[in-house]
């Protein structure tokens, strides 16, 4: 049945845009101009708690819209972030979760990634085939988001029925023959208080990585009811399923020295009892609007996330051919123990509802925009006892097959074995004081419960930000703000294995300048500071918070027109963080893991003047070294990696039609983009030079 979906939706896709294009005498009619400038997104949800300018936002944000991703060829967040030098990978296995960190902090799987507003887990690669933008807040979310982790969160904003017809279908092959199809309809029915969006997709996978092979399906609903003037009530669901073989990363030769001579195509997972990991997840979301008068707002939302996971691995770990072995890490001649890892019925099922009140008022000279609310939010987890068997080795240089798997090793009983609980009061006042200062403070109030014992908790987070416009198109501004996350968890192999650590806060000032000048060039520049507790894997292989870390760091991102044919956009991160505090001096003053002091990406596009319709663009990546293990005794290069891409507008009969092709890492360089210490430390390469080719039909 998913195998008839996956190309049910393919071939819908191709005879769509085939059937439209027939219907006319002219089969190319004239030239279209398509493309815009990278971020010409201005609006974003994530600062506040509604829509706002983020221009006025006193904080660092990054929004792409459904036409910068259309663009750019971005079919997943790991494409999306690597146009923003705040954000870096973070364990982002291909076949895997798409994991992140920002300004250094790796985002928290169960709360750092929203949907709308809401926590949904980050253990998949999310869909965005129904997603309007990508919003990206960089620092603390204590005040919108509530548990968040220090870096900030991404929050992904469901795509709604549009006013006027649209009908638009893409098909596009990539890598190693990868296929993927997607439709996006959207309208108003008969009656036109109704509303529908429709998208669709699915897509044969054939990465980089040779034998980390799989499929996709996914499929959403939106509906709105503009039930009178001043009610309106909007309705989203969608299911995903994709199985895929995951590529696990590379650990330390001896656990001392980066492997050489690897190759990022390399599948350390390829067993011929190799399984795919599969996962499941849907939404529900449903959202109530009323004006209660011509500046007053009340809101009602709520949203629903089902997440299932079977996970099979043949997990490369430590070296037992050796001596007396390295744990992790690999022996001298390449060679690594392989372990059956089995994990299935893995269930993550978060809901949440929230209730608000905007509105705007006067107190004298004094022009108030308030919003208070409430919300509360659950997560439960279930899981059983995983396996995790020795059953050979192999190697990185002579790849070798270990015997097969015993069939009656099975994971545990499956059982909730986790549950949090989240309840909040908030409230928000945006004052403007005169036609130039402004003040943006607010509290939120959360409670606390977790089935781990640390229960019961409560905390207040303030937030204060002061902002000044010098000019029309001049913001300044200053921030101080606490955040709350919840402690992590031990991972596998150490002696307090699944143990979760206490909640804590953390704490950041930021100062921020935004302008917005009549030329079209759009600048933000914002300089900051985020302190927390520390959390590593101690030299008795517990993991444990002791001492501090501190980020500091200066963003800037700029994007505009050079000439009228030249759109140009650059984001650029320098980054200093130090561990301090816990005592060992093997640890403080040394640099946090998997964080570069500097990174940048920049992206140029030039329309060519000669050939109406033809854009051609480059792009430039650049990432500083990184420290593998907290001790810093090793470290990763720095590396540039580039690429270019072409589009092309045309009319096929009525259809408007775009092609595109792009190659990626044009130079085919060897880099490792993700080092981490999770899991004993692990490396993943970048990917290698790979190239993609697509048609977007819009009817």
């Amino acid at each position: 049945m998913n195998r008839q979906l996956k190309y049910s939706i393919l071939a819908c896709a191709l005879m769509q845009a085939y059937a439209h294009a027939q219907d006319t005498t002219h089969p190319v009619a004239e030239v279209v101009v398509t493309g815009n400038r990278f971020i010409a997104v201005d609006r974003a949800s994530v600062g506040g708690f509604g829509e706002a300018s983020l221009f006025d936002t006193p904080a660092s944000i990054t929004a792409i819209g459904r036409t910068q991703m259309q663009d750019l060829s971005i079919r997943s967040t790991t494409e999306a972030m690597r146009f923003d030098a705040s954000v870096a990978d973070a364990y982002n296995a291909v076949g895997y979760a798409e994991q992140f960190s920002i300004r250094g902090f790796a985002l928290d799987n169960n709360y750092s990634y929203r949907k709308d507003g809401f926590a949904i887990p980050g253990d998949t690669q999310i869909p965005l085939e129904n997603k309007e933008r990508i919003e990206v807040l960089k620092g603390l979310a204590g005040l919108t988001a509530g548990i968040a982790t220090p870096g900030g969160i991404v929050n992904y904003v469901t795509k709604r029925p549009t006013n006027t017809p649209l009908r638009s279908a893409t098909v596009e092959v990539s890598e190693r023959g990868t296929l993927y199809g997607t439709v996006d309809l959207g309208g108003r029915f008969e009656d036109r208080r109704f509303g529908y969006r429709i998208n669709a997709a699915a897509a044969d996978l054939h990465p980089y990585v040779r034998g980390a092979n799989g499929d996709r399906q996914f499929v959403s609903a939106a509906f709105d009811w503009q039930i009178t003037p001043d009610a309106l009530l909007q309705l989203d669901m969608d299911y995903q399923r994709k199985a895929q073989i995951t590529a696990p990363g590379f650990q330390l030769i001896q656990g001392t020295t980066l492997p050489t001579g690897v190759s990022a195509k390399m599948l350390l997972n390829d067993q011929p009892w190799t399984r795919p990991v599969t996962t499941k997840d849907s939404n529900v979301g449903l959202r109530f609007e009323y004006k209660l008068a011509p500046d007053w707002l009340a809101t009602v939302s709520g949203n629903k996330h089902w997440f299932k996971r079977d996970d099979f691995t043949a997990f490369p770990y430590g070296c037992s051919n050796e001596g007396e072995g390295y744990y992790p890490g690999y022996c001298a001649n390449g060679d690594y123990d392989v372990y059956d890892y089995q994990s299935t019925g893995e269930r993550k099922s978060p809901w949440g509802v929230q209730a608000q009140v905007q509105g705007k008022f006067a107190t004298g000279a004094l022009r108030h925009a308030l919003t208070v609310g409430a919300s509360y939010s659950e997560r439960h987890d279930s899981f059983g006892d995983y396996v995790y068997d020795y059953v050979g080795y192999s190697n990185i240089w002579n790849p070798r097959v270990t015997p097969p798997v015993p069939a009656d090793r099975v994971t545990g009983p499956v059982s909730e074995r986790r549950s949090d609980e989240e309840r909040a009061v908030f409230a928000q006042d945006i004052v403007s004081l005169t036609n130039q200062w402004t003040v943006h403070a607010g509290l939120r109030h959360v409670q606390i419960k977790r089935s781990d014992g640390h229960s019961d908790n409560s905390f207040v987070l303030p937030s204060v930000a002061l902002v000044f416009s010098p000019a029309r198109d001049w913001n300044v501004y200053g921030a101080v703000s606490q955040g709350l996350q919840h402690g992590g968890i031990a991972p596998m192999q150490t002696t307090n294995e699944n143990q979760v650590l206490a909640p804590q806060r953390s704490h950041q000032v930021e100062i921020g300048a935004k302008a917005a000048l009549d030329n079209g060039i759009n600048l933000s520049a914002a300089l900051f500071q985020i302190r927390q507790g520390l959390e590593y894997t101690d030299a008795h292989n517990t993991f444990v918070r002791n001492g501090k870390e501190t980020h500091r760091g200066i963003e800037l991102t700029a994007q505009g027109k050079a000439t009228p044919a030249l759109d140009w956009s650059v984001s650029l991160m320098a980054l200093n963080t130090r561990q301090e505090g816990t005592g060992q001096a093997s640890i403080d003053g040394k640099r946090v893991t998997d964080v570069p002091a500097f990174k940048s990406t920049a992206w140029v596009q030039y329309a060519v003047a000669a050939i109406p319709g033809l854009k051609l663009d480059g792009t430039w990546q650049y990432s500083g070294k990184k420290a593998f293990d907290v001790e810093n005794t090793v470290f990763v290069p720095d590396y540039h990696v580039f690429g270019v891409g072409a589009s092309y507008g045309l009319k096929w009969g009525t259809t408007n039609v775009t092609l595109r092709a792009r190659a990626e890492n044009l130079f085919d360089k060897f880099y490792w983009r993700d080092v981490t210490p999770a899991l004993g430390g692990y490396l993943l390469p970048g990917a290698p030079r790979t190239f993609r080719a697509s048609a977007q039909f819009d009817f």
